[in-house]
């Protein structure tokens, strides 16, 4: 059934989204791994001694510890989550960066605290700023077979058509898109490869976070942080901004193979599976040359606007994703500065705790919304 977007729409909606359990296998999870035994190629462990080598996946005490006395905490930080009435529950957020200011360990004082208050406040302004997200006629999604729980990971192709009937890619000529297209051929996916990165492209990244920090949603964004003592100037901003998903760390054996950037919307191929790849624009231009192949989906929101949020199954180029979470129909700048800053619950951000920046902040390993 081709899905289309109605514009007679409601001013707001609520977006509730459930635990990640039924939704997200990936290498970065313990699901299924508890006691695996240890290997130096896993980027994250799910063993017994994988916290005092502070290497276990970011649900280990979920799916490994839970009910134990003592085990506290998770190996993930959340600064807030909005109430669960909150009409920005995940409304509209994308893969967005955990800014490791934002994080409590760099609270200078008390009055830099953030309320769950402001945090759906500036969720909010944010949401309604995002000019260049999609508009209803833009974009014709044809979702086709819905997958049961148990049928994501028998790699069955059982949908004949693409995901998308249809594109505006009048988007695509807007600058923060256009620069944002320009970054993804920059990355080869295998991990375990060393990257090499051109004065090109890194120009090329210099002008997307220019054209991002041009937009009213990313003033915003940072007239709040620097309210709140978290940056001094748009200059610092945009620097931890660039090294947190830009800068580059090793995924594998030492080789600076991988960088928030890549992993999140370029996507990587690691032990012959898709890992990361959450991004529809992506996702459409590769499957528009014929180089991803959808499968079906698992979940589809009921919401009539833009974003929305699906997860799906699908074949890059012969490697399989079991389940990939992405929001469809957002602007890279939304992407790029919003969600775990201000605490969209659902928007799950982690870091990588194998190698830091600057004064030990973190770079980030992924990002991806969650949904039932």
């Amino acid at each position: 059934q081709i899905k289309a977007r109605t514009a007679n729409l409601p001013h707001r909606t609520t977006l509730l989204f459930l635990s990640p359990k039924a939704l997200y296998t990936d290498p970065d999870s313990c699901r299924g791994r508890c006691e695996e035994p240890y290997s130096h190629e896993d980027e994250c462990h799910c063993d017994s001694d994988c916290w005092s080598r502070n290497s276990c996946c970011w649900d280990y005490l979920e799916h490994c510890r839970a009910g134990e006395h003592g085990w506290v905490g998770s190996t993930h930080s959340s600064l807030a989550s909005p109430h669960r009435d909150s009409p920005l529950r995940a409304l509209g957020s994308c893969h967005a960066p955990q800014l490791p200011s934002l994080s409590s360990e760099h609270f200078s004082s008390s009055h830099d605290a953030i309320s769950d208050e402001e945090l759906l406040h500036v969720s909010e302004q944010l949401y309604g700023a995002d000019h260049n997200k999609a508009q209803p006629n833009d974009i014709t999604i044809n979702p086709q077979h819905r997958a049961a729980p148990d049928q994501t990971g028998l790699q069955e192709d059982r949908s004949p058509e693409p995901l998308y009937a249809y594109v505006n890619e009048k988007l695509f000529s807007k600058p923060t898109y256009a620069s944002f297209i320009r970054l993804l051929d920059n990355y080869q996916r295998a991990t375990g490869r060393e990257e090499e990165v051109t004065a090109e492209e890194l120009q090329e990244q210099n002008v997307f976070l220019q054209e991002v920090m041009k937009t009213e949603l990313m003033k915003k964004l940072f007239a709040f942080l620097h309210k709140k003592n978290r940056y001094g100037s748009e200059e610092e901003f945009l620097q931890d901004l660039k090294e947190m998903w830009f800068g580059l760390y090793s995924r594998g054996d030492g080789e600076k193979d991988s960088s928030g950037f890549e992993h999140v919307f370029s996507g990587e191929i690691k032990k012959g599976k898709v890992s990361g790849f959450h991004n529809w624009i992506r996702f459409y231009l590769l499957e528009k040359q014929g180089l991803v192949n959808y499968f079906s989906h698992n979940f589809d929101g009921p919401w009539d606007t833009y974003p929305d949020v699906l997860g799906l199954q699908f074949s890059w180029d012969g490697f399989y994703k079991e389940v990939g979470s992405a929001f469809i129909g957002c602007s890279p700048e939304f992407e790029f500065g919003y969600g775990k800053p201000y605490g969209a619950a659902d928007i799950q951000t982690y870091t990588w705790t194998k190698s830091t920046y600057g004064y030990g902040k973190k770079y980030i390993a992924t990002a991806y919304v969650i949904s039932p």
